[in-house]
Formats: structure tokens, sequence, C-alpha cells
């Protein structure tokens, strides 16, 4: 006959009570977590979407400007200088085409090798692809060598041409300056390409902004314009050894989309118009400054019905950027998709956040006089917590803004 194994009842006890333990733990762990807020970005200087509504009321451009910055003036500054944006950052490879837009005239590169003394330049009218191989670029078309370097610039032979860069599936047209391909070597990476186009400031660079739609109004156009050449104009002084770059082409810097701007069928011409309008003449463009100097200007999407003061967002008093009420970024006419947002993060997410084997619960540590969150603090249910800043927080659980209240889901 069978015998059934038998345990002592301090045993059965034990057991017992750790799978209560084990169970009340997991029901004091929410599966995630509901997050209710406003506004889209970190809430300093000027608010894009402050700037539609002022439009949309009738204020213009430079109305909009000196509301968002009451201590600095609009001015004209000399903007002809060249800039140079990375358009690709630290890449292996990179494709470049190029489309006449005059039919049936074939377009050109002209491929220059700057890394050798009396560079050499060769027309190529196939799409070209570069490649990195140990600390050098090399250049193919077709399938055949063209050339092996560390420092590539490329220029188009046909004024009504431009470039079709391809990193990847990922596609930029460009069509103003001069595109330069360098070798960089990057920490713990080996080499890597970055890629950067040389245009004119002025026009040129302004053409391709893509921080605000071409069907917003005219005057909120004109006043990201400014603002937009202003950021640019403070990031001149220096090329920056991480991107080979005055300023990137992303939304860290600034969006730069290049020559789709000016190809929309629709709006293209209107966005042109607006970066005419705001130039003074031919070496000259309006700028927001202090004493003649153009400011280190911040801009966002939305706020949460005010805009913040540089020291509580990054520790650092910066006079200009003060708070002021932007209530347009609450009018869901203006702003339909961040007036109110909402969203859910799960365990895993918030968990991995913090660092913390779960989350029972978190708190918010601070806000602004705005009613941003300042930093946030969580606590595992074996009681260990973590605090966070909320740049750091909203950035690894992908919320839009810092103006948020949240409540736990079971």
């Amino acid at each position: 006959m069978k015998r059934h194994k038998t345990y002592p009842v301090s045993l059965l006890t034990f057991i017992l009570v750790l799978v209560v333990a084990i169970d009340s733990a997991r029901a004091n762990v929410p599966a995630s977590f509901k997050f209710v807020g406003s506004g889209h970005g970190h809430g300093v200087g000027f608010s894009q979407m402050g700037a539609k509504g002022q439009a949309l009321a009738g204020k213009s451009a430079i109305e909009i400007v000196k509301y968002y910055f009451p201590q600095a003036d609009v001015t004209p500054v000399a903007d002809t200088q060249l800039i140079r944006v990375n358009t690709a950052h630290q890449i292996n490879s990179v494709k470049f085409s190029m489309i006449n837009e005059q039919p049936n005239i074939p377009a050109g590169i002209n491929l220059t090798d700057l890394a050798v003394s009396g560079a050499v330049t060769n027309l190529i009218d196939k799409p070209i692809q570069f490649m990195i191989s140990g600390n050098q670029i090399i250049a193919t078309s077709n399938g055949a060598t063209i050339g092996t370097s560390n420092l590539w610039s490329m220029t188009l032979s046909s004024p009504n041409s431009y470039f079709v860069q391809n990193v990847s599936g990922t596609v930029t047209k460009l069509k103003y300056g001069t595109i330069q391909l360098h070798g960089v070597a990057v920490k713990g990476k080996g080499f890597l390409i970055e890629v950067t186009d040389s245009m004119r400031l002025h026009d040129e660079y302004l053409y391709g902004i893509g921080e605000v739609p071409s069907i917003w109004p005219s005057a909120a156009i004109q006043a990201q314009i400014i603002a937009s050449r202003t950021f640019a104009l403070s990031r001149m002084e220096k090329i920056r050894p991480d991107c080979d770059c005055h300023i990137y082409s992303h939304k860290y810097d600034q969006v730069y989309g290049g020559y789709y701007k000016e190809l929309d069928p629709k709006y293209g011409a209107k966005w042109r118009a607006a970066v005419d309008a705001t130039a003074v003449d031919a070496q000259n463009g309006l700028a927001i400054t202090i004493n003649g100097v153009p400011i280190n200007i911040y801009f966002f999407a939305s706020s949460g019905g005010n805009t913040q003061r540089a020291i509580d967002v990054w520790g650092r008093d910066i006079p200009y950027l003060d708070s002021v009420p932007d209530p347009w970024s609450l009018d869901r006419k203006v702003n339909p998709k961040f007036a109110k947002w909402v969203r859910y993060v799960s365990q895993d997410v918030m968990a991995k956040a913090f660092n913390l084997p779960n989350v029972a619960r978190f708190q918010v540590d601070g806000r602004t006089k705005t009613g941003s969150v300042l930093n946030i603090t969580a606590f595992s249910t074996s009681g260990e917590k973590a605090t966070l800043p909320v740049g750091v927080f909203k950035t690894a659980v992908k919320l839009p803004s810092s103006w948020f209240d949240l409540t736990p889901l079971n």
C-alpha cells in the first residue's frame, strides 16, 4: 500500500504563511498606472501652441515672440553664415541618390576626397553608397568602388536637383549646400560616419525647419522662424565634436526636415514666404536679442497653462526665461491632442524606470509654481525606495510633459 508523506505541523504553517504573504504582496502591486496630464515638452520659453492660438486671435509674429520673452527685443541680425547641420549621426552606411526636378535632364554628384592633398573631384550620375571600413569610408556606385577616404564632400551638379539621403530606410531630401561624410572615432564603437550639410542659415536652413506645420497661421510660422533663427545663431560659435556639426537635425536641437517642406504642393510656397517675411534684407534676419546679441532660446509644443522658469526645470536661473500665462495650450480647439492627455504605464516599465523589483506606490516630491512635477519617489513592496527627477522619469515612461497626476490601476 502506498504511504503518503506527512509533514510537521510547523512546516505546513510556515508554507501557508509564506503563500499568504506572497499573495498579499502581489495584491499590493498595481498592474499598471494611469497618468492624466496636459502639455507636451519641457515648458520653458516659446510655446508653439501658444503662438498658434495668439496668431488665430490676430497677433503678429513680433507680438507673439515678445509675449514669451518680454525682457528681449526682436532686431535684425546678420545671418549669412554657413551652418553645419548633422543629418545622420553615428551610422555604418548611407546611400545617396539625386533627383532632377527638370524632366529629361540628368542630375549628377560632384564627389571630392577631402582627406588627400589636391583632392580629386569625380562627377557621378548614379546613386552612391558609403560604408565604414576600419577608420575609412568606402564609396561605391553600382557595385564598383569609387575610392576610400576618411572625409568625403558632395555637391549637386545641377541647381534644379536634390539629394535623397537613405539611412536604413529613413529618407531625407537635401537640396542646399555641401554634404560631408566624416569617419570619426566613437568611444566603445570604433569608427562611424557623421553626415553633415553646410548651408546658408539666412534662408536655405530655415526653409527646411520642421518644428511646426505649414498649415498654421502665417504669424505663428513667422514667430517660429524668428525663434529658430535665434536658436541657430546662438549655436554657431564652434563645431561640436560629438556630431561634427553646429546643430543636430532632430528634436533635441530643432527639427530640420530638409527639402520636403518646400516640396509640399499645397503649402510649400507658404512656408518659404513665411521665412522670407522674417528677412530684413539679403544679409540680415529678425532674431530675439538682448543688447543686440541673440539669446539662448528654448521652445516647446505646449504647456500646462503657464510656461516654466528655467530655474525650476534645469536648476539655473536665466532671467529672460520666466513664467508667463499660456492659456492657449489648454484650449482643445487650438491643442486637441495635448490640452489634456491620458497615458497608461505598465508595472514592468515603472519598476525598470526606478530600478526596483516592483512599484507598490509612489509620490510626487514637490511641484513648481505652475503645478508641474519636480521629483518622484517610488516604493516597492519590500520597503525599498528610489527617487527620480521628473525629466528622467517622464523620458523613461514616455510621458509627454511634467504636468500630470497619477492613480494606480489594479
